[in-house]
C-alpha cells in the first residue's frame, strides 16, 4: 500500500496497517528535514491520534511549521527542501516518491497563518476547488457551501452575503471562510499553522471554539506560540527545539509536569 500514487478512503479502510492501530491516524518515524544542507527537523517520532488536536509548541524557527507542512508535502514546493524517513497515513508512507499530491491535500488540508481568502465572493471562494474536481451542479454546491460554513461557525454571518467578495469581511470571518473552504474537500486532517496570531482577541476566542468542536469530526495539528491556548485546546503537545522534538505527551502533564528540564524552562518562560 506504500506505493501507491493516490489516497482513496476505501484504500485506507482496507489497509492493514491501518486497522493495526485505530486510534492513530499518522505516525511519523525517524523524520529529517533539510533546506539544502541546513536540518531544520531531526529525526521527530511521532504518533498522531485520530479525533485529538495535537500541538506543536517552541521558539521561532524551531522545526514547527518545517514539520507542519511535510504532513501534507507544502514543503515540496520550496526547491532546496528534501527529507528521510517516513510518515504513515493510514498506513501509506505519504513522502513516497509516487504520491499524488493533490490527492493528499484534499485528504489532509491545510490553513495558514494569515487569512488568503481568494478575491472571489464568499460563494465562490468554497466552490472554486469543487468545480475543479467536476462538481459543477448548484444544488449540490449550495448544499456543500451551507454545510461548509456552519461547520466553521460562518452560515448565520454570512448567508446573506455569499454573493459578496470574501475581502469585505472581517479577518475572524476570512480566517473562518478558510476553514470552511478547506473542509468543503471532506478532509481527515486538519493542519493549522497558527490560524489566529494575526487575530483580536474575540476572533481568537472564535477560531478556538470551533477548533474545539471540529476535533468531533477530524483529526487536527496546529502550530501555536500561544501557550494559553496550547493547554486550553490540545489533547497532546509537541515541544519543539532547534529541530528536535524535545517531549511529546499529553498537553496536561507537558504543562504541569514536563519531563524533561528544556520543556519545564520553555514552558516557564525561562527562555524563548
Amino acid at each position: 500500500m506504500a506505493a501507491t500514487i493516490t489516497i482513496e478512503p476505501n484504500m485506507q479502510k482496507n489497509s492493514p496497517a491501518a486497522n493495526q492501530s485505530k486510534e492513530t491516524i499518522l505516525q511519523v518515524r525517524d523524520l529529517c528535514i533539510y533546506y539544502g544542507d541546513n536540518q531544520a527537523v531531526k529525526h521527530a517520532d511521532m504518533n498522531i491520534e485520530k479525533h485529538g488536536i495535537t500541538a506543536l509548541i517552541g521558539p521561532s524557527g524551531c522545526g514547527k511549521s518545517t514539520f507542519l507542512r511535510s504532513i501534507n508535502r507544502m514543503n515540496d514546493l520550496i526547491p532546496s527542501s528534501w527529507n528521510e524517513g517516513q510518515i504513515m497515513y493510514e498506513g501509506i508512507d505519504i513522502l513516497a516518491e509516487n504520491i499524488n499530491t493533490i490527492a493528499l491535500r484534499k485528504e489532509i488540508g491545510m490553513v495558514f497563518q494569515k487569512p488568503n481568502p481568494f478575491p472571489k465572493s464568499v460563494y465562490n471562494n468554497i466552490t472554486h476547488a469543487l468545480r475543479y474536481y467536476g462538481i459543477r451542479k448548484k444544488k449540490q454546491l449550495d448544499e456543500i457551501v451551507e454545510e461548509s460554513l456552519r461547520k466553521a461557525a460562518l452560515w448565520d454571518e454570512v448567508k446573506d452575503r455569499l454573493h459578496d467578495s470574501a475581502l469585505s469581511l472581517s479577518g475572524g470571518q476570512q480566517q473562518r471562510l478558510c476553514i470552511a473552504r478547506t473542509l468543503a474537500m471532506e478532509p481527515n486532517v486538519l493542519l493549522l499553522d497558527e490560524p489566529s496570531s494575526a487575530l483580536d482577541p474575540i476572533s481568537n476566542a472564535k477560531i478556538e471554539e470551533l477548533i474545539l468542536q471540529l476535533k468531533e469530526d477530524y483529526s487536527i495539528i496546529i502550530v501555536t506560540h500561544n501557550m494559553q491556548q496550547a493547554s486550553r485546546i490540545s489533547d497532546k503537545t509537541a515541544f519543539f527545539l532547534n529541530g528536535s522534538v524535545i517531549e511529546y505527551g499529553d498537553t496536561k502533564k507537558i504543562f504541569t509536569n514536563p519531563d524533561n528540564e528544556k520543556t519545564e524552562d520553555y514552558i516557564s518562560g525561562r527562555f524563548g
